[in-house]
């Protein structure tokens, strides 16, 4: 019978087509299929149960006296007026009775049917004992209608539920794609699906299908670039087989990623919570999140802001927020092994800036950035002012924020974080660098206040920098962008550095540097002349030390001391254990120009004495021509032509044989 069934469908009409009438008609949503009763009778309890009733009420609407209900009498006289009239009446009766007979077979309609036609269609293919395919995204609705119309093996053998029952278990449960696939179908047929258990099912796969997954693959869809690198491309890396299994490991991972990210909020969020109760590593669902994340709320990443080709299905600003505010709440707090997830949550820190989410959000975000601060780049941390009441370019309170609780987290983790022999932590100097970037970059906004400025610079603890010479570049650049700020505004902002830490190039730039305070150019004189002493004074010692050939053991204060002549010439080396005999010219030379260096230090100071002399002497003068009784009135005078001169200093600062300086940093601890 089976080799004979052929089905069509014309306009919203299905035929099955045996060489026989059909005898009943089956619709389902906008689609009527004209069958035959026997094939579905045997196969649905609830058909054949529908198809009696539908024949009782049937049978008993029909008159059984539409022949004898007329039984009219008459008289005679009247037969010849009224013959017409009744030959009409016997006439449409006929009619009535063909029409009733032709439209006997029952017209049932399947209300609430779950799926639509397509899976109906199915249902009837197998009630004819056509071959159907199944798939994981068929299977579900199929399994749901066939537990809607009672095809249960006690009414008929091998039948409908227990063939899609053995599909599910065998072909879709044991693949971690197809379980996302039959999940997604579920959304259709969601009541029904979740009471029948295959919704959780379909969980259960995923979970465990992704917690067996390798973790070092969830870096990849995350990456703007996409897959991951050829390996087949590095000296010394992998074979070209190898590299092709990860590749197409990559690419899989991708994949079932992508499908992931075509469920719906709610089955999505179920997904995500049975994840995180089973403990399931914080990689993968961030990984999952991520790629939700990417696929629903446009926009995220700077790199990828062009309009889709389903920009047309995008999600509205309220659904974005809520999707925003469900990925963040589920974010692990901990530190994620993914490189890539930083610039994401800056991504999703905007996002839910423009989209004005919850605060608890806002600051969830901030938290988990400022635990991975030190893998952010200064591209992240610009995030622009969207509130009128910064009239900053970029947010700057918001950095402040994120850096608090990077050096909370970093107290936290301080008994097991990496730690160098100084005491110098990696993630520390690794942020300072990245806050010094910062503070050079926001320098130029003429609306950025010194406060403001002052305040994040001292943020940072003094063992964030190794050299000072990104702040001085800051305070440089907020020198020149803001040339109207007072000479104790200067020397306020001046403060934040410390010249012992700048480097010979900076000592030098700074010195002939006429927008900072005469003090703080005092100072980094100071400190540059004593760099140069101790750089000489190292490369004497060195010198001197006797050659490989008189010692065999070298000297290590005379190591210690060449070492750091390199380093004030800006050639940091490892340097040697041993001093070689070759290199002796090589070192006469450097000490000859170190001499050089100090001696025009040393003039440099001189200089700046003589003129501070000189202006003394000035000022003495000018003070005798005037009135020989100095009065209270007399100052102003005096102090107009202090500042005429530039003098806004106590003089004895200017003293080169000063044995203190003074130190104006208040920095954090």
């Amino acid at each position: 019978m089976a080799s004979s069934e052929k089905s069509t469908s014309k306009g919203q009409a299905w035929f099955c087509t045996t060489g026989l009438p059909s005898d009943i008609e089956i619709e389902v949503d906008d689609m009527t299929f004209h069958l035959h009763k026997f094939p579905l009778m045997s196969k649905s309890r609830k058909l054949h149960r529908l198809i009696t009733e539908q024949e009782t009420r049937s049978f008993s609407s029909l008159n059984p006296q539409t022949s004898t209900a007329l039984t009219v009498v008459v008289a005679e006289s009247d037969k010849k007026g009224k013959g017409h009239e009744i030959e009409d009446e016997e006439k449409e009766e006929e009619e009535n009775e063909q029409e009733t007979e032709e439209n006997s077979f029952p017209h049932i309609k399947l209300e609430d049917f779950p799926g639509s036609s397509e899976s109906f269609e199915m249902v009837a293919k197998f009630c004819y004992g056509v071959k159907i395919d199944l798939s994981a995204s068929s299977a579900v609705p199929l399994r749901c209608a066939a537990e809607h119309l009672e095809m249960t093996e006690e009414y008929s053998p091998d039948n409908l539920i227990s063939k899609t029952e053995r599909f599910l278990s065998h072909s879709v449960y044991k693949s971690l794609r197809e379980s996302i696939k039959a999940l997604q179908a579920c959304e259709s047929v969601s009541p029904l699906a979740e009471s029948l258990g295959v919704t959780e099912q379909c969980v259960e796969s995923i979970v465990s299908r992704a917690s067996s997954a390798d973790p070092s693959l969830f870096g990849w869809p995350v990456n703007d670039g996409g897959g991951g690198p050829d390996l087949s491309l590095i000296p010394g890396g992998a074979s070209s087989k190898s590299a092709k299994k990860q590749n197409r490991d990559n690419t899989n991972t991708e994949l079932w990623f992508e499908d992931l990210a075509q469920l719906s909020l709610p089955i999505f969020r179920t997904v995500i919570l049975s994840m995180r109760s089973e403990d399931l590593s914080s990689d993968v669902i961030e990984s999952c999140l991520i790629s939700y994340a990417k696929k629903h709320i446009p926009g995220i990443l700077r790199s990828n802001r062009k309009p889709s080709s389903s920009s047309s299905t995008a999600a509205s600003e309220n659904e974005q927020r809520e999707i925003l505010e469900t990925i963040t709440s589920n974010l692990p707090l901990d530190k994620s092994s993914i490189s890539a997830t930083t610039r994401f949550l800056f991504g999703l820190l905007r996002t839910a800036i423009i989209l004005n989410a919850s605060e608890t959000c806002r600051d969830l975000l901030e938290r988990k950035i400022g635990s991975q601060l030190e893998r952010a780049s200064l591209d992240d941390l610009l995030v622009p002012s969207y509130s009128y009441l910064n009239e900053t370019l970029y947010d700057v309170d918001l950095v402040e924020r994120i850096l608090s609780h990077f050096l909370d987290s970093l107290e936290e983790r301080s008994s097991t974080a990496l730690v160098e022999a100084d005491g110098r932590s990696p993630s520390l100097m690794l942020v300072g660098k990245l806050i010094d970037g910062f503070l050079a970059e926001i320098a130029s906004d003429a609306n950025l206040k010194s406060e403001k400025f002052y305040n994040l610079a001292i943020s940072l603890p003094d063992q964030a920098r190794l050299y000072d010479d990104g702040l001085y570049r800051a305070v440089d650049v907020y020198l020149k962008a803001h040339p109207w700020v007072t000479e104790e505004e200067k020397e306020k902002i001046c403060g934040v550095m410390d010249c012992q830490k700048l480097t010979l190039e900076a000592c030098t730039h700074a010195a002939q540097n006429e927008r900072l305070p005469l003090r703080t150019v005092v100072q980094v004189l100071f400190f540059e002349q004593l760099q140069l002493r101790h750089a000489i004074a190292g490369t004497l010692l060195a010198a001197q030390s006797p050659s490989p050939s008189q010692s065999t053991e070298p000297r290590p204060s005379a190591t210690r001391n060449l070492t750091i002549a390199e380093v004030v010439n800006g050639n940091e080396t490892r340097g040697e254990e041993e001093v070689d005999a070759g290199k002796w010219k090589k070192t006469v030379r450097e000490n000859q120009v170190l001499r050089l260096d100090m001696d025009t230090m040393r003039t440099r100071v001189h200089r700046l004495e003589r003129e501070c002399s000189n202006m003394k002497k000035v000022i003495a003068k000018i003070d005798k021509v005037g009135s020989p009784a100095t009065t209270v009135t007399d100052r102003p005078r005096s102090w107009s032509i202090t500042k005429k001169f530039g003098c806004k200093f106590k003089t004895q600062v200017c003293d080169s044989q000063e044995a203190t300086v003074v130190d104006h940093r208040s920095r954090r601890v």
